[in-house]
Formats: C-alpha cells, sequence, structure tokens
C-alpha cells in the first residue's frame, strides 16, 4: 500500500480553534484515502493563510516528499494547497518529479495534460481570487479611514464598539493614559520610571501585565490620543471621528520632549535650569557645572561662539520679567471691576470668541483642500504633502479642542482671564518662595523662548505674560501723550485683547 501525507489548512488561528473545517477536511481526505486504498503516514496541518510563501509546515511537508518520505500527498481542494504561484509552481516540480499530489475534493489526472491544465486553470484562479480580496480588503480599509473610523484593533485607553463603529475611551484606562501624558511632560520620569509609576497608579495591558518601554513609548508618539489615525507603513494620516482623551497642546509638549530625550542626563546635580536654555546658534540645550561652588551653564558643542553664563544672571534676569509682571492695588481693583463688567455681557463675547474658532475651522479645511490640490497638481512630493497634512491635523485638533471646551461649558473664559491675572501678578512672589521644581514650572510656563547667543541671554515671556508685562508701553504710532493715560484705561484695553485670544494663550496655563 502506497504511503501517503495529507495535508489540511485554514487561513486564520481563529478558524482553526472555532471553525469546522478542519474536520470536515480531514474526513473528506479519509475517505478519499479508504476509497483509494491509500495509506496516510503523516498529518499536516496548518493555520496559516496560502496567499503569501513562507508557510512553516507546508515547506517542511515539501521537504519530506522531496527526500522520498512519502510517495505523495492527499490534499482537499487546490486552494487549500497554494493560493500564490509560486508555491504551486513548487507542486508542479513535485508531480513532474514522479510524486503523486491528490486532491480529495476534484477529480484531477494531473499525470494528463487535461487535468494539469484544469489543476493550473485553478491555480490561476485561486491567486486571482486572493488578488481581488487584497483589493477589496484596502478599498473598504482606506473608505473606513476616510470616515474617520480606525479598522484595527483599539489602542491601549480605547475600547472597541465593533466593526464600523466609532473607538470609545475606556472608562478605566483612559484617564491613566492622559496621566501617562502628564506625567511624561514634567520632564522628571524617563520611560522606566513612568512605567513603574503607571503600574502602581493601575495602568495594564489589555493581558493584565506591566506596560513596557517600548510599548510607552508607542504610546506617546501615537496621535490617536488626540483624535488623529495614523497609518505608520504608509506614512498617512487622518482626521479620527473618536473622542480624544488627550489635548493637542499636551501631546505637542511630549513630542518635544521626546524629541530632546537624547540631551537627558543622570546627573548627581539637578541643576535648576537644566534644559531649559538652549543654545540659539546649534539649538542644543546649555548643560550646567559646578566649579568652586558656582553653577555655570554653557553649550557643549565644538567652535560654538556662545559664551558660559552663570545661573544667577539667569536667576535674576527672569526676577527682572516677573517684577514686571506686579499689579498694584489700583490695577488689581480695575481688574475686578472690568471682569465684573463683563460678566453682565459674557454670552455675546463667548458667541465672539466662538465665531473665530468656527472661522480658524473653516480656515484650516482650505488650508488642507489647497494643499491636496497641490499634491494632485504634483507641485508637492508624497512626504512632503503627509508632513504638511499632518500638522494641520494637530492644529485643527488643537482649535477643535477649544471650541468643544466652549461649546461644552467645561472652559470658562472669565475664570480663565481671572486665573491668567492672579497667576501674573503672584508670579514674583511665588518664584522666590518656590522650590526648584515650581521655580522650573513657572519658568516653562512664563517663558516661551530662552536662549543665549553668544555673551547674549535672551528670555521672552509668553503671549499673555507678555501684554501684561507691556502694559503700560507705547506702540509704535501712538502719540506720547498716551504715556500718561489712566490705569483704569490701559486694563480695559488689556482685558479685550487677552479675552480675544484666548484660544492662543489657554493652553499655556492649564
Amino acid at each position: 500500500m502506497k504511503q501517503f501525507y495529507a495535508y489540511i489548512r485554514v487561513s486564520t488561528v481563529k478558524q482553526g480553534e472555532h471553525g469546522v473545517s478542519l474536520e470536515q477536511q480531514k474526513e473528506a481526505i479519509q475517505r478519499y484515502s479508504q476509497k483509494n486504498t491509500l495509506k496516510i503516514i503523516q498529518w499536516f496541518q496548518e493555520q496559516e493563510t496560502a496567499a503569501k510563501r513562507g508557510r512553516p509546515v507546508f515547506n517542511q511537508m515539501l521537504k519530506g516528499l522531496r527526500t522520498g518520505k512519502a510517495t505523495g500527498v492527499i490534499i482537499h481542494k487546490i486552494d487549500r494547497s497554494a493560493r500564490n504561484l509560486k508555491d504551486w509552481a513548487d507542486l508542479g516540480e513535485l508531480i513532474d518529479s514522479g510524486i503523486e499530489v491528490h486532491f480529495a475534493n476534484e477529480s484531477l489526472d494531473l499525470n494528463s495534460r487535461g487535468g494539469r491544465l484544469s489543476a493550473d486553470i485553478q491555480a490561476v484562479v485561486a491567486a486571482d481570487y486572493i488578488r481581488n480580496l487584497r483589493e477589496e480588503t484596502k478599498k473598504g480599509f482606506y473608505g473606513r479611514l476616510k470616515q474617520g473610523l480606525y479598522p484595527r484593533p483599539a489602542p491601549l485607553g480605547y475600547q472597541d464598539q465593533g466593526g464600523g463603529k466609532v473607538k470609545l475611551p475606556d472608562p478605566i484606562m483612559a484617564p491613566l493614559i492622559r496621566k501617562a501624558f502628564e506625567l511624561y511632560s514634567s520632564g522628571l520620569y524617563n520611560l522606566e520610571r513612568l512605567s513603574d509609576e503607571l503600574f502602581a497608579l493601575g495602568l495594564r495591558t489589555k493581558s493584565g501585565k506591566q506596560v513596557q518601554k517600548s510599548v510607552l513609548s508607542r504610546i506617546l508618539n501615537d496621535p490617536f490620543y488626540t483624535g488623529i489615525i495614523r497609518i505608520k507603513k504608509i506614512g498617512e494620516t487622518y482626521q479620527g471621528a473618536h473622542k480624544s482623551i488627550v489635548p493637542a497642546s499636551l501631546f505637542a509638549r511630549v513630542q518635544e520632549m521626546l524629541r530632546g530625550k537624547v540631551n537627558r542626563r543622570v546627573n548627581k546635580n539637578q541643576f535648576i535650569f537644566r534644559q531649559m536654555f538652549t543654545c540659539r546658534n546649534c539649538c542644543r540645550c546649555l548643560i550646567g557645572e559646578r566649579h568652586k561652588g558656582l553653577v555655570y551653564y554653557r553649550c557643549h558643542a565644538k567652535a560654538c561662539p556662545s559664551r558660559t553664563v552663570r545661573e544667577e544672571v539667569m536667576d535674576s534676569d527672569f526676577i527682572h520679567h516677573l517684577k514686571r509682571l506686579e499689579l498694584t492695588q489700583e490695577e488689581k481693583n480695575c481688574v475686578r471691576a472690568k471682569l465684573l463688567k463683563l460678566k453682565n455681557n459674557w454670552h455675546n463675547q463667548e458667541q465672539t470668541v466662538s465665531q473665530a474658532l468656527k472661522l480658524k475651522l473653516s480656515q484650516m479645511d482650505e488650508r488642507q483642500s489647497r494643499l491636496t490640490d497641490a499634491y494632485l497638481d504634483q507641485a508637492i512630493d508624497k512626504e512632503t504633502f503627509e508632513r504638511r497634512k499632518t500638522a494641520l491635523l494637530q492644529e485643527r485638533r488643537n482649535i477643535q479642542d477649544q471650541l468643544d471646551n466652549l461649546t461644552s461649558g467645561r472652559t470658562n473664559i472669565l475664570d480663565q482671564l481671572s486665573e491668567l491675572v492672579e497667576l501674573a501678578s503672584t508670579a514674583y512672589l511665588a518664584y522666590k518662595l518656590g522650590l526648584d521644581e515650581e521655580k522650573r514650572d513657572l519658568l516653562k510656563t512664563l517663558s516661551s523662548n530662552r536662549t543665549l547667543d553668544g555673551n547674549t541671554l535672551t528670555i521672552m515671556l509668553a503671549l499673555p505674560f507678555h501684554l501684561i508685562a507691556n502694559r503700560f508701553s507705547v506702540p509704535p504710532g501712538r502719540p506720547t501723550r498716551t504715556i500718561g493715560r489712566d490705569v483704569a484705561q490701559v486694563w480695559d484695553e488689556l482685558i479685550d485683547k487677552l479675552s480675544e485670544s484666548v484660544p492662543a494663550w489657554a493652553p499655556i496655563i492649564t
């Protein structure tokens, strides 16, 4: 009696565990072998697609046939053996060398010209079926993406709701994911320490294990948490329909931290201004050093013209800016009166801010449309298109977050104005009395540009604080008689400017 291998296959592990196809294939092959008096000496079972080469069990079976360990092989159908023409060609070589290949569900004489032709045609049809299926799958995949739906399993922090439905934030894990971004943005955590801290807080993988550094890195780099879908393999981004759990401004701060993490160092001396100032010439962080009891910061790039600067100079320069933010009692009274006056007519003011945000969204859509037209007209390449598109989507998400907060009532502009003025007026005292980390937080919040150029140190206050610090300055073109203008008039104009620019500065103090 001739000795044969038997090969059965399904495309996925799920089909193998929960389906009945493998049992049905096995029964059909057993009936065929009994009917034709063929002895099966070994079964080969595989849970792998036949659309691509590289099936380990299939290759092991071919190796056994080539070495003569069996007379031939029995397979249920042609499409169970191969759905790509290269694997079918390998089977064809075996047939040509005298190996018997039988298909239990198809009566084909592979040793005759007609039978071989029929089998070849069926193999080509099976390969074409896979190509068509692949194209239809891609079409459906990109169709979902254009709808803002993510056609893959939900990332950690979200829950699946079924095919064709929006991912929903996980009520337990979503707040912890946001916490991960907040902790990392503080600059006090590396990935290893962050992993341990989040595990203590309760963050777990879907299998209940601790989230490792590599996974945390992917999470912190994934714009999905801000409402943007990025398909890294093809380098494309799409506007998601799911709810964001990380504000775009927080995500941007984390990306800055990640881009600068090469400058992270484990120092015996945790200098107060570490990684806070950069060299204007080479854009590197100034490194703190202690010499003879004094702390100096300098750029370590070779041949850089920037000089060293003492910590006391940095401290004194920043305090000078903070002093300009202090308010007199008269100014505080004017601010309270102005805010009380605005409160009575605040609905109209909110409508104005809301309309301004909606106008910005419309402008963003127009810019994206023009960008797409430029790409279609081949004015820019795909890499440039995707880079600009991603930046536009992130900027749009930031504006959308502000609008959502405003319309939902979570953001009260009057409260933000009051908080801003309070922070500015107490910044000097808070800095003088604060601990080192509190001083660092104030420096990051209140300033937007901190550089050393040669021996010139520059500290620029962020937008709202810059306006407050320069409240009594006379703009170019104003008559000099306005220098002595009334304090109440100054703050009336200033509060109006600050309220109009809330979307620009609100994330700074959040």
